[in-house]
């Protein structure tokens, strides 16, 4: 089982969005896929209560939002069994403790960042936050950012850029703002299960990000995963 965490303690920055399509990407491809979901609002929730499972690869969801008593907090996180895929997806704001929570249990780690110059700075910080909460753990967790929400005209990122390249962290990939997230939400899919010819270019910002994270996840190595490029690239 790998995890792949969806972290910015901005608001706003699209994590559900991306969290949502990456799972049902992973599920599409064959992987038994499960989000975690730390969001109190319960977004990730909302989007597998519209998903019909009767014609689209089943995604479970977990409420991690907060701690329930009477059972242990790793029941509570349980995933089903053969569960070879998990997307966490967090709150802005998170806890402290929620945060070391998730992050002990990602293998690698994904920042989305929208273009206003306020995000940009607001993610610089919590970035700097992150890797001193990520120096605690034995091993390192590789992190990327992605450009989401990005319109025509938007100026590149050039003070982050120069911030991630004195940190070693990549720039994976820039994901337009587009209308066909929306429509996929309102059907609990992804836009990886939509008419290829609606979201041609869609899938193509994706495939760098998709790429990456087959490259950093440990033990990836199987039939779905080429599947899984070729699904994002095509």
């Amino acid at each position: 089982m790998q995890s792949v965490l969806l972290l910015n303690a901005k608001g706003g920055s699209g994590k559900t969005t991306i969290a949502t399509n990456l799972a049902s990407l992973y599920a599409s491809a064959g992987f038994k896929t499960a989000i975690l979901d730390y969001d109190p609002q319960g977004s990730s929730h909302y989007w597998g209560s519209l998903r019909d499972s009767t014609e689209h690869a089943p995604v479970h969801i977990i409420d991690a939002s907060h701690k329930r008593t009477g059972i242990t907090r790793a029941f509570q996180l349980k995933t089903p069994p053969d569960t070879e895929r998990v997307i966490i997806d967090t709150p802005a704001g998170i806890s402290r403790d929620l945060l070391r929570e998730a992050v002990d249990r990602a293998d690698i780690i994904v920042i989305p960042v929208t273009p206003s110059p306020i995000d940009i700075h607001a993610s610089a910080e919590f970035i700097r936050e992150l890797m001193l909460t990520i120096k605690m753990r034995a091993a390192s967790i590789p992190i990327g950012i992605i450009a989401n929400r990005v319109r025509q005209q938007t100026p590149i990122y050039q003070p982050l850029e120069r911030f991630l390249d004195s940190q070693d962290i990549p720039f994976l990939a820039t994901l337009s703002d587009s209308d066909h997230y929306i429509s996929a939400s309102e059907k609990g899919v992804g836009i990886h299960e939509m008419e290829p010819s609606l979201v041609t270019q869609e899938r193509i910002e994706w495939a760098p990000l998709v790429k990456w994270i087959g490259e950093h996840l440990p033990h990836t190595s199987s039939p779905g995963e080429n599947l899984l490029l070729r699904a994002a690239a095509n």
